[in-house]
């Protein structure tokens, strides 16, 4: 006497609905990645062994032409501090990433990371890495 039922249920799962997800969202991160960058200047860092953190207030980038940039707004080298100062005003913990392009001159980086020391502001180095 035969007591198998006669609808048998598959165990098998179907990953093809998965990897559509997947490769959707891959797509997806793909594009949107170079949008996400916080700096649109290209600069060429010097290369050194560490990281750079990610948590920051505002960026300071100076190119090989000794031109000074807040995040993405050129500034003068004289109005720096004034500037630094009016948009680090009321934050927790002021952060500035200093950004200096290969071939800067020492004394223009030291200068920001002056400004930084008087005014008590936490200062890093970006670099690229090895």
């Amino acid at each position: 006497m035969n007591l198998r039922s006669r609808n048998k249920i598959s165990a098998d799962f179907s990953m093809s609905s998965m990897t559509d997800i997947v490769f959707l969202l891959l797509i997806f991160f793909m594009l949107t990645s170079p949008v996400i960058t916080p700096e649109a200047l290209d600069l060429i860092l010097p290369k050194a062994k560490g990281k750079t953190t990610t948590q920051q207030n505002i960026a300071v980038s100076i190119t090989k032409d000794l031109q000074f940039y807040v995040n993405d707004e050129r500034i003068s080298a004289s109005a720096l501090e004034r500037t630094l100062k009016s948009r680090l005003v009321g934050e927790d913990d002021p952060t500035i990433i200093l950004r200096a392009e290969e071939g800067v001159p020492i004394e223009k980086a030291v200068n920001v990371m002056d400004i930084a020391n008087r005014n008590s502001y936490k200062i890093v180095l970006a670099v690229k890495p090895e």
